[in-house]
């Protein structure tokens, strides 16, 4: 019997083909979107940890204020203030300043932008950066303004056809020669807004006086606390400490920002959570109108389809079957509906991957919050029409015209 009744109702939606496929087309749209929306999110989260997956838990990085949104604080963060952190902070075990800026890199006929990291050894230690070939700086070296220079993976794939020219080679930097020593391996991380993978590592003194001068780059001190406990005690350490020594005044805003690993990863989380849950929405919302559809076009079923109620009524036709028939044809609609946006919502993944249109990775929870949206809507928004079909008086329904 159930087998029957699921015909009739197959056949019926067959008989309005356009009417039937124009009701899925809401469902089809809202469960590609939410396949998309998780897959924006999961991309989003899988972005944030490959940013910070090179970055200690126990770092804590130091900007000054200039360029932030409503600060009227003028940055006075030098490199004198990593000997006085080194000094004074108890729980800071590692502290190092770092200049950044950008510069044309070339080597034989390759030539292209990359950033220039002028720094010392501690910051390597901080930053977990490993050599895969060559050497670091020594301290001697670092003192003398030598001109050597340590490229990240990015630079060598894309100055160098081969990796046995590396070590030893001379590049220009901003114009000036240095010999490479060594590079480092891929990280995937950023330095701030920088990526690692795309930077050229100078001494700081080198970086300074030959490259980037004392004003063509960014200054910023990067430290690591003596352990992952005392992260929120040094960096209001740090902050005292940088208030004194720079006189200012009880009131007066900071003229830098201290930032610890941990909030940094989670306001990118908090970021890309808030975007998922906003698109979410909008998703939610184009299937529930999508629903309403669905309840439109039912009622206007039920109403086309009196008749033919009446004599299925009168021939022995039971409220309940009727009430499955029309309850099964909106259940049809929208599962029907939820796996065509399925297959679409998938193979659209891995299309706009490929043309790095947006960042995306598939999860498991798109497509099964989707499609099961998808039947709850057809049962939710079929069941009234399904219900007032099925309780139409036999003697009325046959007498409509």
């Amino acid at each position: 019997m159930i087998f029957e009744i699921f015909k009739m109702a197959f056949e019926s939606l067959l008989a309005k083909k356009t009417r039937s496929f124009l009701s899925m087309l809401g469902i089809i749209i809202g469960v590609s979107t939410v396949i998309a929306v998780f897959a924006i999110g999961q991309g989003a989260r899988n972005a944030v940890d490959e940013q910070f997956a090179g970055l200690s838990a126990k770092s804590i990085m130091i900007m000054g204020n200039m360029g932030r949104p409503g600060s009227t604080a003028s940055s006075k963060l030098s490199i004198d203030d990593v000997k006085v952190i080194r000094d004074n902070a108890e729980h800071i075990a590692l502290a190092t300043g770092i200049i950044q800026g950008n510069a044309t890199v070339s080597y034989e006929s390759s030539e292209a932008s990359y950033s220039v990291v002028g720094t010392d050894l501690d910051f390597f230690q901080i930053a977990n950066q490993k050599i895969v070939q060559g050497r670091m700086f020594s301290e001697e070296e670092i003192n003398s303004k030598d001109r050597l220079v340590i490229l990240g993976s990015d630079v060598v794939e894309n100055l160098y056809t081969d990796k046995n020219q590396v070590i030893g080679s001379t590049i220009t930097v901003g114009g000036k020669k240095l010999e490479v020593i060594g590079y480092f391996e891929e990280t995937g991380g950023t330095l701030g807004r920088t990526s690692k993978d795309e930077a050229v590592y100078v001494p700081y003194q080198t970086a300074q006086s030959s490259i980037l001068g004392s004003q063509g780059g960014n200054l910023m001190v990067t430290m690591e606390a003596d352990d992952v406990n005392n992260i929120s005690i040094a960096t209001e350490e740090v902050t005292k400490i940088l208030r004194t020594e720079h006189k200012l005044k009880d009131g007066q805003e900071d003229d830098f920002r201290v930032m610890d690993a941990g909030s940094m990863v989670g306001a990118a989380q908090d970021s890309a959570s808030l975007m998922s849950t906003v698109l979410t929405l909008v998703a939610a919302i184009t299937l529930l109108v999508s629903g309403i559809g669905i309840m439109n076009v039912m009622f206007v079923t039920v109403a086309e389809r009196t008749k033919e109620i009446g004599i299925a009524k009168a021939i022995g036709g039971k409220q309940g079957n009727i009430l499955t028939q029309f309850l099964l044809e909106s259940v049809i609609l929208s599962t029907v509906g939820g796996l065509i946006g399925v297959i679409i919502g998938q193979s659209a993944i891995p299309i706009i991957s490929y043309f790095n249109l947006m960042t995306m990775s598939s999860s498991l929870s798109g497509p099964l919050l989707g499609f099961t949206f998808s039947a709850i809507v057809g049962v939710f928004f079929g069941f009234y029409p399904a219900l007032k079909a099925s309780k139409l008086d036999p003697v009325d329904a046959l007498r409509s015209e």
